[in-house]
């Protein structure tokens, strides 16, 4: 993960710098400024986890010159078989959007089911251990 977290650091960096050169030089375009502002930050969010990774859990067997095939046999992660709450968090987003055009009442509702959908996403195995043996 090392590699992937300088390459996307490498991005954050070059619109970073393109986001302060545009904001000077283009004094009534704050619209193209924020969005550069913005590429920077998904770059910068890519590399801090990718980075984050590296640290936690070191360099992986692709990452090796010197790495055997077996090296990376095994389970790699958990992935869920089945789950209900991307379904229920897209719904309240799509209501939250609708929101925006309609009325704060609408909006409030989908800001709701939203938060209940992210929320079931992210405690659905909080309690399931790591899935490792050894």
């Amino acid at each position: 993960m090392r590699t992937e977290a300088l390459l996307f650091g490498g991005v954050a960096v070059f619109f970073g710098g393109t986001a302060v050169l545009y904001g000077i030089w283009s004094h009534a375009d704050p619209a193209g400024t924020a969005a550069l502002i913005v590429a920077f930050l998904m770059g910068a969010v890519i590399s801090f986890f990718c980075a984050m990774n590296y640290r936690r859990r070191g360099r992986r067997p692709q990452d090796r010159p010197d790495a055997e095939v077996a090296d990376g046999a095994g389970p790699l992660e958990f992935f869920p078989p089945e789950s209900r709450w991307p379904i229920i968090t897209a719904a309240g987003f799509a209501v939250a959007s609708t929101g925006v055009v309609y009325g704060l009442w609408l909006f409030i509702i989908g800001v709701g089911v939203l938060g209940a959908g992210v929320f079931g996403m992210v405690f659905q195995y909080a309690g399931r251990d790591s899935g490792r043996e050894g």
